[in-house]
This record gives structure tokens, sequence and C-alpha cells, in this order.
């Protein structure tokens, strides 16, 4: 498969059932990929031991990086073939403690694309839909 001749979408659908393997932050931070549309990116990510901070708590990096990528794939949706993009910003807030080995759903959202940039949201909430963390995110679009 040549990836450079598959959009965003394709290229991503083409990961999260497989045909494509997972990059290894994937692993790292025990993220799964669940749903992809245009637009819009559903993950899987469970926080372990590796994610501990000194004081014993899920650090704040474990959540910042799964939004981080929510945020980003779902703009990477929207892109053609052959275009890449990378993230210029990213806001987070964090409203509760992450749980250890508890799943959580992150979700990500375009809100705005356009030539030169695209701008997101994501969401890192539990499966009763309890929020932990919301972010937003501008991505540049290189072309």
């Amino acid at each position: 498969m040549e990836l450079h001749k598959l959009t965003g979408l394709e290229f991503l659908t083409n990961m999260t059932n497989g045909a494509i393997p997972n990059p290894s932050i994937s692993e790292t931070m025990g993220i799964k990929a669940g749903e992809v549309k245009k637009g819009y990116v559903k993950f899987i990510a469970k926080a372990d031991k590796r994610h501990i901070n000194p004081l014993g708590g899920v650090h704040g990096g474990f959540a910042a990086t799964v939004l981080d990528s929510v945020t980003g794939c779902a703009v990477h949706t929207m892109l053609e073939a052959g275009i890449g993009y990378g993230t210029v910003d990213l806001n987070i807030k964090m409203l509760r403690a992450v749980p250890l080995e508890k799943e959580l759903i992150a979700e990500g959202n375009v809100i705005h694309i356009s030539n030169k940039l695209g701008v997101s949201e994501g969401t890192l909430k539990d499966a009763d839909g309890k929020l932990y963390a919301h972010a937003t995110a501008t991505c540049m679009i290189y072309r």
C-alpha cells in the first residue's frame, strides 16, 4: 500500500482496521483506535503504571498526549492524499484526575478547516460521560 496516495481519512481508516500498523506512541500511551469519520475520531485510552507522576497520580502529559492525538487525527481525516499537518497550539483544561487502569473515551472533532489551518477540539471522558479533560488545537496544514 502506498501510504502517500491515501487521503487522511483513508489512512486512519486503514490504521483502525489493522491494514496499517499503529504508531509506537499508541503502545506507549495505551491508545486504541475506535472510530474514524470525516472530521471525527474516537480513541480508547487507558493510563497505567508507565504514566504515573512522582506524586503517584497520572501525569497530565497523558491527557495532553491523548488529546493532541485525537485533535490532530480529526484534522487529518479532512486532508487530501500527500498533505501533512502539525500541531501549532494545544490548549488543555484538566478537569479531574485521570484514573489508573480505566478505559477512557477520547474524541476529536474538527471545528474549522481552511487551506492552511485546521482547528479542532477534543474530550477525554469515561463511559458514563464524566469529563476528565478538554482541549482545543490548531494544526498547520502542509500543502
